[in-house]
């Protein structure tokens, strides 16, 4: 598999997430990379063509060592630090050294974390900001890591002064700077933690929140209690979904187009809600890359449907949604059981498309959320299985949606 000339550290490579480091001859590190499999990432390298450049750098190699991270998440932080520490060869040639994206954190009242460009950034940039992070070779990764640890690193992305809450506060990933909610002192442990984070002291984070944990617990603050608790189960179970994409098995083969369904392009995420009938409205969400993509969000007001109807709600907003010619989704998921995703199917059968459909039902008492998938379509329910999280994500977006503009074609009737 390797050429003889080319030397593994420990003789092996390990089928986990981590990062590897290409050395020449002299021992001089010419490439840093990150992968969700060290094994499958590296090996890559020698069993199919490249460009130029890529292939020019293979022929220098001599020594790959490699350093095996919990998660992807962690392999993407060190990346950045290792590109930082050694600026190899083939890692600036891949790119103009300036077009690097960086995490900064401001230096504000209420600290803000920002992506720049290496062309924002001079001289100065250390004594700018509270904290400089970077390079980072993937603007994409980059971005779904920071969504993903928001859940537990909560910051906010906007500026006091605002008449209403962010988008963020209402998934619970704000504090409210934005509406004078947050308290100053709990905000800037958030963004000490957010840095420590960022400069993989993960499990130093994790320490510190469980003698929080047993603290707020003696002393009778079980609400904080459980909100540590359930910080720390989240870091000592990050789910890298969409960190690094490109190189999971069956994304792979989305790229190359074997697999049943592209669960990184666009899903639209679909939920009607209503009271007795009333106000009754749909909501439309769309995840891109695995991200929530607000900017292409559409909500509906169903006019054709007179009392509770789940079904014809659905079905109208469907049929609006396809009348327009937004880019066609890789996957519709709907907020709903076997009756909703018929729903959906008719109505593209009705129109000609062939789009996978498949519903997260709630149950009776909305705490099960059961996948309801076409059982003659296996490859594509194990699948959606595997990224069920993601999926969960939409609904519950598509859900929280269609809730808040409910609410608000209410009051415009009361």
């Amino acid at each position: 598999m390797f050429p003889k000339h080319v030397k593994l550290k420990n003789n092996e490579l390990p089928d986990a997430p981590g990062v590897y480091l290409m050395k020449d001859a002299n021992g001089d590190v010419i490439y840093v990379g990150k992968a969700t499999s060290l094994k499958r990432r590296v090996s890559s390298y020698f069993q199919r063509p490249h460009d130029v450049r890529i292939q020019e750098m293979v022929s220098l190699i001599r020594k790959i060592d490699y350093i095996v991270k919990p998660t992807v998440i962690e392999a993407l932080i060190l990346e950045a630090n290792l590109i930082k520490y050694y600026w190899p060869k083939y890692n600036i040639l891949s790119k103009d050294n300036k077009s690097f994206l960086y995490l900064v954190i401001t230096k504000e009242e209420y600290p803000r974390p920002l992506l720049v460009r290496g062309t924002e950034l001079d001289a100065h940039a250390s004594q700018k900001y509270k904290a400089v992070f970077g390079p980072y070779t993937s603007p994409r990764s980059l971005r779904a890591a920071l969504d993903l640890i928001r859940r537990v690193f909560s910051w906010s992305s906007c500026t006091p002064g605002m008449k209403r809450p962010c988008f963020y506060v209402h998934l619970k990933q704000c504090p409210g700077v934005c509406i004078g909610a947050a308290d100053k002192k709990t905000y800037n442990k958030t963004i000490r933690d957010l840095i420590k984070f960022f400069e993989g002291k993960k499990e130093g984070i994790i320490k510190d929140y469980k003698k929080e944990m047993k603290a707020a617990s003696a002393s009778r603050h079980f609400e904080d209690a459980a909100a540590l608790r359930n910080k720390i189960f989240f870091l000592e179970h990050i789910q890298d979904v969409a960190i690094l994409k490109r190189e999971d098995d069956n994304v792979d083969k989305l790229k190359e187009g074997e697999a049943v369904v592209n669960l990184f392009g666009r899903i639209e995420g679909y939920d009607v809600s209503t009271i007795s009938g009333t106000s009754t409205v749909a909501s439309m969400v769309v995840f891109e890359h695995g991200a929530p993509a607000k900017a292409e969000y559409r909500k509906f007001r169903i006019r054709s449907v007179v009392g509770t109807d789940d079904f014809a709600a659905l079905r109208e907003a469907l049929m609006r949604r396809f009348r327009n010619f937004w880019r066609k989704p890789d996957l519709l998921l709907i907020d709903g059981g076997i009756g909703h995703v018929h729903v959906a199917l008719s109505v593209l059968h009705a129109l000609d498309l062939a789009i996978p459909v498949v519903g997260i039902a709630k149950g009776p008492d909305r705490k099960k959320d059961e996948l309801i998938c076409d059982k003659n379509h296996l490859d594509l329910c194990r699948l959606c299985d595997q990224y069920k999280p993601l999926l969960i994500q939409v609904r519950d977006e598509a859900h929280r949606f269609a809730v808040t503009y409910h609410r608000k074609v209410r009051s415009m009737r009361e």
